[in-house]
């Protein structure tokens, strides 16, 4: 998987599960990335999106909470974000943002890397 990298970039993993969470954080680390903020609550995650950073990864759920009001967010600020999540109705979930890539818990590293990957190809394409 050597065609794919995060070289140089700054990555928020939002994600409540400790074990998930670090796994994000070394996949992303592993790939390149120069930064990676974990937040494992929604108020967290607030608080980080004071920091800049490039690309996000969610979950869509966070003890019963929901992150899609949190990317939409993102999403108007042009941040562009990939769900991870183990939700089989995820797609419900998320409304209108059909366009955001979903990767399927339990994911490979591989999988979760190129989505990450597209979705910052996504946003530097013209539109």
């Amino acid at each position: 998987m050597q065609d794919v990298s995060l070289e140089g970039l700054r990555v928020l993993i939002l994600e409540d599960e400790v074990l998930i969470a670090l796994d994000l954080e070394q996949a992303c680390r592993d790939f390149g990335a120069a930064e990676v903020i974990v937040a494992r609550t929604l108020d967290e995650a607030e608080t980080a999106t004071s920091a800049a950073f490039d690309v996000a990864v969610l979950d869509i759920m966070l003890a019963g909470r929901s992150t899609v009001e949190f990317a939409a967010g993102l999403s108007a600020r042009g941040i562009p974000f990939v769900f991870a999540t183990g939700y089989t109705d995820a797609d419900r979930l998320i409304g209108d943002m059909a366009d955001v890539e979903i990767v399927d818990k339990p994911f490979s590293t591989e999988a979760l890397v190129r989505a990450i990957a597209r979705a910052m190809e996504r946003r530097s394409s013209p539109v």
